[in-house]
């Protein structure tokens, strides 16, 4: 639980900074027909990809435009992507504003969670992305 807003938008903006820096290191692999390595410590450790196995290479995809590619690497790619889209435009707002919109949504979507009408199916979809993931091979 981050409750305090400071900590919750630093955490946010930390997070899309390394995730622009990662898309930045992979584009400048990609230039110089390197790739990026294997970052995922699950598939390293038990060689079987996690749930998220791909999200980097599906929010690279869906940078240069490749939606189906993206979808079919990862679909949580979509949802990390939106995320580093709105976040940073949200904390601007809320700092120009002296709000703190984002921390209420954070917690609203904290609380809708915790209830079983949303967290199970939410679950499945995750044990489903991930067995998913092993069959295709990650």
């Amino acid at each position: 639980m981050i409750y305090n807003s400071k900590r919750l938008y630093l955490f946010f903006l930390a997070a899309c900074i390394a995730g622009y820096g990662w898309i930045f290191y992979n584009f400048q692999g990609m230039q110089s027909g390197n790739l990026a390595p294997d970052v995922c410590l699950i598939k390293r450790m038990a060689h079987i990809p996690c749930p998220s196995c791909g999200s980097s290479r599906a929010v690279l995809a869906l940078v240069q435009g490749h939606f189906v590619q993206s979808f079919y690497i990862n679909p949580i790619g979509f949802i990390i992507a939106l995320i580093m889209l709105i976040a940073p435009i949200w904390i601007l707002r809320d700092f120009t504003r002296t709000e703190r919109t984002l921390l209420k949504f954070y917690q609203s979507i904290e609380v809708l969670l915790k209830r079983p009408t949303w967290s199970i199916p939410l679950l499945l979809m995750l044990l489903a992305n991930w067995i998913w993931n092993i069959a295709k091979g990650l």
